[in-house]
């Protein structure tokens, strides 16, 4: 079991309830999107399984262990073995491409490497190779300044992919890129998944990229799961339910060929 959340519930500091009674459980190799309304708890759902938030409540197993149950530095050798693509990557503006996606294997890498690959890149040819298939290679040496929302994007998901971990999550990857590249970059982050035999967990805003990509969808709402399915099971009455008061728009799902409300992305 690479995921298991038994009765989780997260309280923020400033005393919101971002999750309650979450129960979940996620096998290894499993592509699974997370879908649900603004402010429904996707991103605290991703930063509980990245081990970046402690539950409130609950038990949660990750990669067969109990990361709050374990010391610092254990729980930092298990966050090795995880990596969480941000919506929008702390990519410091003057940093390389090339550092940036190397800068995936800092948590495996000892002081000494950590410092060098700062002066000089340690594995060009592998950051080249990553960004390739994501169509940036171009931009190898670039500074992160320099390019645009969804070129970062793209760069922070090439760092992920270097890191080689078997637990890899997502935090809205593809919102700032142009339809046909998000579902390229999606098809991409799918197969990497697939032949890596990586579990892969996204979160994603726009409904139909989750159904054309990923073979389960977990629906959240008010911090809670308001439905588990396989794709093909995914009807417009449960998105109308869980989209419910969001504002609105005509698309069609695989589920149902004539067109259905579905929430505007």
């Amino acid at each position: 079991m690479t995921l298991r959340l038994s009765a989780i519930d997260l309280r923020h500091r400033n005393g919101v309830q971002a999750l309650r009674d979450v129960n979940l459980s996620i096998e290894p190799g499993e592509r699974v999107a997370i879908i649900g309304p603004s402010g429904a708890g996707k991103s605290s759902l991703l930063n509980v399984l990245a081990t970046a938030l402690p539950p409130s409540a609950g038990e949660l197993q990750v990669l067969g262990m109990q990361p709050w149950r374990l010391g610092s530095r254990a729980r930092q050798r298990l966050r090795a073995r995880i990596a969480l693509i941000h919506q929008a990557p702390p990519l410091p503006p003057r940093q390389r491409v090339v550092t940036a996606v190397l800068a995936g294997k800092l948590g495996q890498w000892g002081l000494g490497k950590s410092l060098l690959n700062l002066l000089h890149p340690v594995d060009i040819d592998g950051a080249r190779a990553l960004l390739a298939r994501l169509d940036l290679d171009d931009k190898l040496f670039a500074q992160c300044q320099q390019l645009s929302g969804g070129q970062l994007q793209r760069v922070g998901i090439a760092r992920a992919l270097y890191q080689a971990p078997e637990l890899l999550l997502a935090d809205e990857p593809v919102s700032a890129m142009d339809p046909r590249l998000a579902r390229h970059t999606l098809d991409m982050l799918c197969q990497h998944a697939s032949e890596q035999h990586v579990t892969l967990v996204a979160s994603l805003h726009t409904v139909e990229l989750a159904l054309a990509c990923f073979p389960r969808i977990v629906g959240v709402r008010d911090g809670q799961i308001a439905f588990d399915l396989e794709a093909t099971q995914v009807t417009a009455q449960r998105l109308e339910a869980l989209y419910a008061n969001e504002h609105l728009s005509r698309v069609q799902t695989p589920a149902d060929t004539p067109a259905h409300w579905l929430p505007r992305c």
